[in-house]
């Protein structure tokens, strides 16, 4: 195995020797659990652990290792390392942390393709899909939306619900599987690249653990019934697993999110709804809302059926969300800042 095997991309070799970390042995966060990671390299797997100055030098959970993180580590104790770094990411997928406003959730790390998961039966939502979306374009990551359980519904309803994606969401690839008939499941393992690292985007019970099952031919993640009680999946992965494919593909699984609350992603936001931007730029007024403004170009390409009502909406509800956790986001960079004023005014006075 070469680190090529597991993802490794030279641009980061300039990075180490201008840090002096070329000595440390380099390796790739494959499972997180709580502070406690693995650590895959060349030759063999670690259970890691943060050094104290890490630790003591991170401001938020972002600074700590996620699955998928290239680091450097030093072994001891046969199967034990110390991480020292966290080298830079290529790609960062996050949400918004739940219960905590302000604080991104790492989902996982330099990701090159996002398979968004959705069961037919019953998860089908296109506003989700929409949300997928702007976190994959946030960071320059590539989606390929996924149809699962087809095998639950008809050739005709299934049409429709692919026709309904691509009436709203244009460019991105649409697979049609089943698990239990393995329908479709060939013609996914063919877009899986050597090298390339993907991960499972979906609510729990879409059948993302099962997926990876199948796609790796082993028993790798422990799967689960939807809840009869609840008609909702439950979260059978707690924790990220990165995991090598037979045809030299990286897949990373997560566990399944029933909240996807966005961050400040600007870039993810304007592609995803990228035919509103674009009409957008007609507007009469530049801070136009698009919701009651007279000369709003939205509003009139909505009325003549150029926009998607329901992405319209969809649009609006997300905006509204983003903007929240950026003045969140602005108040807990100025509170932190205020503190820190403080911290060094008291050592001032008080510690001379």
């Amino acid at each position: 195995m070469t680190l090529e095997d597991l993802g490794y991309y030279h641009a980061l070799d300039n990075y180490l020797k201008e840090h002096d970390l070329a000595a440390f042995t380099i390796g790739r966060v494959i499972a997180e659990h709580k502070e406690r990671y693995t650590v895959k390299t060349v030759d063999k797997e670690y259970d890691g652990e943060i050094i104290g100055n890490l630790r003591f030098t991170a401001v938020t959970r972002a600074d700590f290792p996620a699955t998928g993180d290239w680091v450097v580590v030093s072994p001891y104790n046969h199967n034990q390392a110390l991480i020292h770094a966290i080298l830079p990411r290529k790609t960062v997928i996050a949400r918004q942390a739940v219960g905590t406003y302000g604080e991104k959730q790492i989902i996982a790390t330099n990701i090159d393709y996002a398979f968004i998961v959705q069961a037919v039966d019953r998860d089908f939502n296109i506003n989700r899909i929409e949300r997928y979306l702007t976190l994959c374009y946030a960071t320059n990551v590539s989606p390929v939306i996924i149809l699962n359980k087809i095998d639950l519904i008809g050739e005709t309803e299934l049409k429709d619900l692919v026709s309904k994606i691509r009436e709203r969401i244009k460019q991105v690839p649409v697979f049609t599987i089943s698990n239990e008939n393995l329908r479709g499941i060939d013609t996914v393992k063919e877009c899986i690249k050597k090298g390339k690292t993907y991960c499972l985007l979906g609510s729990s019970g879409v059948g993302k653990s099962t997926l990876l099952n199948t796609l790796s031919g082993e028993q790798f993640m422990r799967t689960d019934t939807i809840s009869t009680s609840t008609n909702k999946g439950r979260h059978v992965t707690s924790h990220r697993e990165l995991l090598i494919l037979e045809n030299g593909g990286i897949l990373i699984d997560n566990p399944g999110m029933r909240e996807v609350g966005l961050t400040d992603s600007d870039i993810g936001f304007a592609t995803t709804f990228d035919t509103i931007m674009n009409v957008s730029k007609n507007c009469k007024f530049r801070d136009c809302t698009h919701t009651t403004e007279k000369g709003c170009a939205v509003i009139a390409a909505l009325q003549n059926g150029e926009i998607d009502k329901s992405s319209y909406q969809n649009y609006l509800k997300m905006e509204k969300e983003k903007e929240h956790f950026e003045s969140t986001l602005a108040q807990k960079r100025k509170k932190d800042k205020d503190f820190g004023k403080m911290i060094r005014n008291y050592k001032k006075n008080h510690l001379k």
